[in-house]
């Protein structure tokens, strides 16, 4: 069975890949509509870790960036092959 970890919690995600991708895609819709009340643009990134489980694609996606935001937010910069410093 597929889980999402979020920090301490634990999350069963449904069984079937339909309802998985369903519910990647309608969290992604849903966020898209973040400026609503109810809705938020935090549903993006939810639905695109939902969207992970069952596509390699969206999980090299995710994870670019996540090292880029990691990076950016460390104040770290990509280290260059040749010891140049970037500008």
């Amino acid at each position: 069975m597929a889980k999402l970890r979020l920090g301490k919690y634990t999350f069963d995600l449904p069984r079937s890949r339909i309802v998985r991708t369903g519910l990647g895609i309608l969290l992604i819709c849903g966020g898209l509509l973040g400026f609503l009340p109810v809705l938020g643009f935090w549903m993006i990134p939810l639905g695109m870790i939902v969207l992970a489980e069952d596509f390699p694609a969206v999980r090299r996606w995710n994870r670019r960036i996540g090292v880029a935001l990691k990076r950016w937010w460390t104040g770290k910069a990509r280290r260059r092959p040749d010891g140049a410093s970037a500008s």
